[in-house]
């Protein structure tokens, strides 16, 4: 253990450590793969007998206490972990193109989607999104709480007229419109700087609603021009775009100047910050509502790459949990009541 450390000896160790990593995640990614595969067959053979011989649903309960007695150790074979497997085969019923998708993400999240999403698009496209952003199960229920499906590659844009076409294509998939601001807690007429100071506090959340590949360089970054002083809102670099990416925030609807000062802004950082191998920089201002028709004349000459989106703070409960909970009047009628009952006696919601 005295021994010098030969030469050479410290990369070799940093490279049998990736290695050893990769493999892991490798193992994993294919028990998941295989653990999907098998699921997804037992669902597709329940779902044939059921269709050739006409079993009932109260097969799957039988079924489920006999690979319980026969399997003791092995978890998933619960009544109800049979039925999404049933649901599984028949939502993605073509073996050679459906399974393979769906292994790519963990089983929990399989279920959220199963639960939550009935178009079969849809369903794919979170796969995917889950997979390139590599999403927990809690991160993407929220992305199904703000209907970010529905949300992305929204928004008014320049991009096609100002961007290369493989850049222009990339740049409005990443857009998204409105944004949502739900985890700041503030009201719709919160003042700028408090949303302002909201993101920064919550950054790896508002990172998150950005998209993939979004890289934070600063806030009211300074840039001086001509003897003079300038502040961008928020600074970023984007990854796979290979640019920088100016975000001028408003919790005001959106206005003509904003698209100028923004063009301004755009044009400082490419002389100012920009490196040679870097693409033109990205504008996007993000407001509280806008006028389609004012916020396209308003690109329409523009020579720099900006969007315009709109963002949205709290809006409340999700529709999924609308009338899942007890009103404001329930909660006053159960905490008077002759018991003088608490909190703790309410009934569950479910």
């Amino acid at each position: 253990m005295n021994m010098p450390t030969p030469v050479g000896y410290a990369e070799l160790l940093s490279e049998i450590k990736e290695q050893v990593r990769a493999a892991r995640v490798r193992a994993g990614l294919a028990v998941n793969s295989e653990l999907i595969m098998l699921y997804w067959r037992i669902g597709r053979d329940i779902l044939d007998r059921q269709e050739a011989l006409g079993w009932g649903s109260e097969v799957i309960s039988r079924l489920a206490d006999d690979l319980r007695r026969e399997f003791p150790n092995i978890k998933g074979f619960s009544a109800r972990n049979l039925k999404y497997m049933r649901q599984l085969a028949k939502y993605w019923p073509n073996e050679a193109k459906g399974p393979q998708l769906v292994a790519q993400i963990p089983w929990g999240h399989v279920r959220l989607l199963l639960d939550r999403v009935i178009d079969p698009a849809e369903r794919d496209w979170y796969i995917r999104a889950t997979v390139e952003n590599g999403w927990s199960r809690a991160i993407l229920g929220g992305q199904l709480d703000s209907d970010l499906y529905h949300r992305q590659g929204r928004g008014v844009t320049n991009f096609e007229r100002t961007l290369p076409p493989a850049q222009s294509e990339l740049a409005l998939a990443l857009l998204r419109d409105p944004y949502n601001f739900d985890f700041l807690s503030l009201a719709e007429d919160a003042r700028e700087r408090d949303v302002h100071r909201g993101l920064l506090g919550h950054l790896r959340e508002f990172l998150i609603e950005l998209g993939a590949g979004f890289a934070f360089v600063g806030s009211e970054v300074h840039l001086e021009v001509a003897g003079d002083d300038f502040y961008i809102d928020l600074l970023f670099y984007h990854l796979r775009l290979r640019c920088y990416v100016v975000i001028e925030l408003k919790t005001g609807d959106f206005k003509p100047e904003y698209a100028g000062k923004l063009n301004f802004y755009l044009s400082a950082v490419d002389d100012l910050l920009r490196h040679p191998d870097d693409q033109p920089s990205i504008g996007l201002i993000i407001c509280r509502g806008l006028k389609g028709v004012i916020a396209e004349y308003a690109l329409r000459d523009m020579g720099k790459p900006i969007g315009i989106a709109g963002h949205r703070l709290r809006q409340g409960l999700p529709e999924r949990l609308k009338g899942q909970l007890p009103t404001v009047e329930q909660l006053e009628s159960e905490l008077r009541g002759p018991r003088g009952r608490g909190l703790d006696d309410l009934p569950d919601p479910e």
